[in-house]
């Protein structure tokens, strides 16, 4: 199968698709022939869908704004895709990322609950949403986001999140591995990406704050065998990978992609 018609026909969801990964996976999916299913609670995600259908032809791609951190945020989302290609065939969960870095004893009760909500709930409600609509239609993949920071210091309600991310995709492929649908993870690294044009934190950083963000930069850098941050593009090919057919008999694994580090 050439990567032209990689995901001929199929029908993908791909959340947090505004910038950084998601949108890198949008665009490489689309060269794939996918019809997409774009979502982020930023406007920005319509550009992105604009983008796609002057490419590759008008109605190859929608955008929807939505909360992904809540449940009915994922239900409809899924229920517009469904109505939209008459199929939800794979799923991106892509939501999340570190909103603050420090030791844990710096964070607030508050501050844990809003990255637990950030990391874990979007991915839980968006497997949980599409998987009827994957076992009445009886085929699906899902690839979940996690990180290598499971194992990674000044952001552990975040490594919490992921962890729970892995733990939920290891669980679920056992549940419906006879259902002919798919579960995995791909677990990034260090990314360079262009700066994000929305923030996860908007706040000005503190002296303090910008030292914990730099222990963070030099332990993902040294934590990894190649020494560097990784790519967009090499994220991307990990997750489109395991979206599609060539990853048939693969499931229930976390795929780290962060040159070496594990996680």
């Amino acid at each position: 199968m050439s990567v032209k018609d990689r995901f001929s026909g199929k029908s993908m969801v791909v959340t947090g698709a505004a910038q950084g990964i998601g949108r890198q996976v949008a665009v490489e999916a689309a060269t794939g022939g996918a019809h997409l299913t774009l979502v982020d609670r930023s406007p920005l995600v319509h550009e992105v869908a604009r983008q796609i259908n002057s490419e590759h032809g008008q109605g190859q791609c929608i955008a929807v704004e939505a909360d992904l951190e809540t449940w009915s945020g994922n239900e409809q989302v899924m229920e517009r895709a469904n109505c939209s290609y008459g199929a939800i065939d794979i799923l991106v969960t892509n939501v999340g990322g570190a909103i603050w870095m420090k030791p844990f004893e710096h964070f607030t009760e508050d501050q844990i609950v809003a990255e637990i909500n950030r990391s874990l709930f979007p991915t839980l409600w968006g497997c949980r949403s599409a998987l009827p609509y994957m076992i009445e239609q009886g085929r699906g993949a899902i690839v979940n986001v996690s990180s290598i920071a499971t194992k990674g210091i000044n952001r552990v309600p975040y490594s919490a999140a992921k962890g729970a991310v892995n733990a939920l995709t290891a669980s679920l492929a056992i549940e419906v591995g006879t259902k002919n649908i798919r579960v995995n993870a791909v677990a990034p690294g260090g990314t360079t990406a262009p700066p994000r044009q929305i923030p996860r934190n908007a706040a000005k950083q503190t002296a303090q704050e910008k030292l914990w963000m730099q222990q963070v930069v030099d332990q993902t850098v040294q934590s990894s065998a190649m020494k560097r941050y990784g790519l967009l593009r090499e994220m991307s090919a990990a997750i489109l990978f395991l979206a599609s057919e060539e990853a048939a008999y693969i499931t229930g694994t976390v795929l780290p992609v962060g040159g070496g580090d594990q996680g």
